[in-house]
Formats: structure tokens, sequence, C-alpha cells
């Protein structure tokens, strides 16, 4: 059996980002960006196709930061 893997690339144990085929200039959608971001830059592809799971992580991320500055703003003793 023959393959056309090729496992000596110095390139296949690193990080997604710094491989030579991932292109920069191309966007990303929200799926890969989360990610990257939960698997330390390491694989793109790890939250699927879908792009519902990408939205929820940025949708949850933006109530967090909305919540904590309301939460800051009423609840901090102005001087």
């Amino acid at each position: 059996m023959t393959t056309d893997f090729d496992f000596s690339n110095k390139d296949l144990f690193g990080p997604v980002v710094f491989r030579p085929d991932f292109n920069r200039a191309e966007d990303i959608n929200a799926n890969q960006a989360w990610s990257l971001f939960f698997t330390a830059g390491k694989e793109d592809k790890k939250l699927g196709f879908n792009a519902e799971a990408g939205r929820l992580f940025t949708n949850l991320l933006v109530a967090v930061v909305v919540a904590g500055s309301i939460g800051a703003v009423l609840f901090t003793s102005a001087g």
C-alpha cells in the first residue's frame, strides 16, 4: 500500500497558523477563529463547519462584556 502523506514534514505537528498552506490573506470564519483560540492555534476545523457554534461563542463573549460593563456602572459607588 502506498500513501502520499508525508510524515517527515516538520510543519505537520506545528500550529496551523504557522504552516505555509495557511493563507493569512484569506478571511476566516467565526468557527475557525474560535477553534484556533480553543486549541491554541493547533487546529482550525475542530468546531466543524456549522456556523452556529461560532456565532454562539461570539454572542456569549459580547453578552459577558455587556453584562460586565453594565454591572460595573450600576454597582460602582460614585465618589
